[in-house]
Order: C-alpha cells, then sequence, then structure tokens
C-alpha cells in the first residue's frame, strides 16, 4: 500500500502527463503542484512508485510516465468525481432535452459526449428485452394487410406490415388491436411471447387468422430485434491524438465498426448510473488494449435499460470523463422516462 505522499506525488504526474503529454521531472512537479516536501523527497517517492509499477521511465534521463497500473490506482482513489460547471449541466439539458423521439435522443448524446470528452462516443439503444411495450397499433392499409406498430415506454418503436391469407374490415382490426394491448399493454416485451401463447385460441373465430397472422409478426420482431443496436461517433477525434498510438491507430478503428465488440465494451447495463472504467489490457478485444473506456448505464429508476460511454487513449482526462458520463447518462435516463 502507498502512503497518502505517494499517492499525491503519482495523482501529481498522471495530471501533467495527461495535460502535456510529456515525462514528468521531479524539478516540474515541485515547481507545479504544491507536495509541501523538498524534491530530493519526490524524486525518492518516484523511485519507489516506479519500483511498484506505478510509473516508468520512457528513456535514460526522461522524466516517468504514468502505467497502466498507475493510471488504475489513480482512478481507483479518486475520491470524488470532478463536478460539471453549471454551464456544462444547462448545456447538457438544453441540448437533449430538444429530442423529438429515441432515435434523436441517441443521435444527440453521441455528438454531445464526442463534444464533451473530444474522445469517440459510444451510445446503445435501449434494448427491447428491457423495455416494456406501451402501445401497440394496427392500421388497415388493404383489405387484406396491416402494419403492424410496437412502441414501447423507452421510445423504440418497431414497424412491420402483415399480410393475411384473407380480408378484415375495420371494426374487426380495431376489435383485435383493443384485445392486443389488453393482453400485453404495460408488460415488458421479452414477456409478450407467454403472455400471447393462447391469445389465438381465445379469439372470435372469425378474427382467429388475422389475430394468428399478426402474432407471428410480433413475435418475429420481437426476435430479430432483440439484439443491441449501437451508435458511434467522434471517431474522427483519435486522429489527433496519434501520439498516444504509437503503432498505429488501426486496431482500434477496426473495432469500433465491430458491434457486437462495442456491445461488449460498454458491459453488461445492471444499475442505472452506474460507473465503470477499464483501462488497457482490462479490456477483452486485443485492438482495444491501448485504450480506456469510460461506461456508464442509463435507466429510468432501478431499471437499467442500456449503457454509453466513451472511448480513448489511456492518457485521458478520467475526473472530467467520468464527470460528463455520468451527467449524461442521468439526463439520457430522465428523458426517457418522461417520454
Amino acid at each position: 500500500m502507498l502512503d497518502e505522499r505517494k499517492l499525491d506525488v503519482l495523482r501529481a504526474i498522471v495530471e501533467d502527463f495527461v495535460s502535456t503529454n510529456e515525462p514528468v521531472g521531479s524539478k516540474a512537479l515541485v515547481e507545479r503542484h504544491h507536495l509541501g516536501v523538498s524534491p530530493a523527497t519526490v524524486r525518492n517517492d518516484m523511485a519507489a512508485l516506479e519500483d511498484e509499477g506505478y510509473i516508468a521511465q520512457p528513456h535514460t534521463s526522461a522524466g516517468r510516465v504514468p502505467t497502466e497500473r498507475g493510471y488504475r490506482l489513480f482512478v481507483d482513489r479518486l475520491s470524488t468525481i470532478k463536478p460539471l460547471s453549471p454551464a456544462e449541466r444547462r448545456a447538457i439539458e438544453q441540448f437533449l432535452d430538444g429530442a423529438l423521439d429515441l432515435d434523436d435522443v441517441v443521435g444527440r448524446t453521441v455528438r454531445l459526449l464526442a463534444q464533451l470528452t473530444r474522445q469517440v462516443a459510444v451510445v446503445q439503444y435501449p434494448s427491447l428485452d428491457r423495455s416494456s411495450v406501451r402501445h401497440l397499433e394496427l392500421i388497415r392499409l388493404t383489405s387484406a394487410r396491416l402494419m403492424l406498430v410496437l412502441i414501447t415506454d423507452t421510445g423504440r418503436v418497431e414497424q412491420r406490415v402483415v399480410d393475411l391469407a384473407g380480408e378484415i374490415d375495420e371494426a374487426a382490426v380495431g376489435g383485435l388491436r383493443a384485445r392486443l394491448n389488453a393482453r400485453v399493454g404495460g408488460r415488458l416485451a421479452i414477456d409478450v411471447p407467454d403472455l400471447l401463447a393462447d391469445f389465438v385460441d381465445t379469439e372470435p373465430v372469425g378474427c382467429r387468422a388475422a389475430a394468428s397472422a399478426v402474432v407471428a409478426v410480433l413475435l418475429a420482431s420481437l426476435v430479430e430485434r432483440s439484439e443491441d443496436r449501437v451508435v458511434v461517433g467522434g471517431a474522427s477525434n483519435l486522429t489527433r491524438l496519434a501520439l498516444d498510438f504509437p503503432d498505429t491507430v488501426h486496431p482500434v478503428l477496426e473495432a469500433l465498426e465491430e458491434q457486437v465488440v462495442l456491445i461488449r465494451l460498454l458491459g453488461e447495463a445492471s444499475r442505472p448510473s452506474e460507473l465503470t472504467v477499464r483501462i488497457g489490457d482490462e479490456n477483452a478485444f486485443e485492438g482495444l488494449r491501448t485504450t480506456s473506456i469510460v461506461s456508464a448505464t442509463y435507466g429510468s429508476g432501478s431499471r437499467a435499460l442500456a449503457s454509453l460511454g466513451v472511448l480513448g487513449p489511456m492518457r485521458m482526462d478520467y475526473p472530467g470523463t467520468m464527470a460528463a458520463v455520468s451527467a449524461v447518462a442521468r439526463y439520457v435516463g430522465r428523458i426517457l422516462a418522461e417520454s
């Protein structure tokens, strides 16, 4: 365990290196930070930190830079997340409050996170498995064709065309719509298959063929769209960070094109506003082991719906990034709860 003085030295090294991208020397630490000890003591503390693997010397006669282990300890020992300024909070609120629908919320969130953090932003759509059915709409397109619209409590809208074997009139469509909503309205989408297991058998004989077709399309749409959707923004921010990827940034760009990888890197949503920081080798995907990922879940009440976050180099402003990700996750959860 490091004593508090050595932790202060480590914090100072991380902050200076993140700010300047230059190895940090003992003289600079003494000049820029009020550590309350002599330069000789700082050098001794830096030697101890290097022996423990928290900092490293990139080349002879250079200062020191944080290692992956050093960043991890820095993040773990953050006593508080740096609060956003009132202006930043107002900007987030105003930017997101103007969203028109779920797609707009997600699109605005991606742009906002990329702008706030100057990193790559990743936002996951609310999973159908975690959403409830707000309403099922049936629209008669022709005498033998319907439009099925599934609307969830998270603002997700799924549309499917239903072709019928026979004709149906408006009154029958209205009755079928009402009975379907009575059965599944307000219930979790993941429970819909069980809720509709005997639905067709309980329908009036004249409606059973149409009900069977509608239920089949509804269940198929839930299966097809149960996978998560992820939106990425700000990938161009990686170009200004080329020095943080001395070999090549290509593995990172390739990973950003893989939806499965992005879903895994965000992690499993468990509790709303839960914040996670994964650094370097803590990322399971090899192409992302030169990066750090700060993610948070969003949702309403105690229900987590999905995750969002940012990806960037290990040389990251962790307090500021964690504050931005956490704040945006809270606002998105609030907006969806009020929609």
